[in-house]
């Protein structure tokens, strides 16, 4: 899995990358296709952490950012994004709202009963 993480105002160190590596190659049970992976970690003025990451998908991008004093605590909270971003894509076709599949078929025998019924 490759990963592209910069760093700025902190040194991108393995186990930083190593940690954010874990977190794409999770993002992988949901059979979409990760294209252009890039996260960049920064660390502001006021001792905060942020985290944004940026993935390319087939039909647009997926994009999260987060800001914690825990760096590790910034990470899991991105990727949580991601991945519930990940979730609607994927589920997308399933949560068709006017599916007309489910309609209920009328067989010719209730059809016969209704024209009874009616006369």
């Amino acid at each position: 899995m490759q990963v592209e993480v910069t760093g700025k105002n902190i040194d991108v160190t393995p186990a930083i990358r190593e940690r954010i590596e874990e977190k794409f190659s999770k993002l992988e049970r949901f059979q979409v296709p990760l294209i252009g992976k890039h996260a960049v970690i920064s660390q502001e003025p006021n001792r905060h952490f942020k985290v944004e990451a940026t993935a390319g998908i087939p039909g647009g991008n997926i994009v999260a950012s987060s800001e914690q004093e825990n760096m590790y605590a910034a990470i899991k909270d991105m990727y949580q994004k991601l991945e519930r971003q990940l979730s609607k894509q994927s589920h997308k076709s399933e949560a068709r709202r006017a599916s007309h599949s489910q309609k209920p078929v009328l067989t010719e025998a209730e059809i016969a009963e209704e024209e009874d019924f009616e006369a």
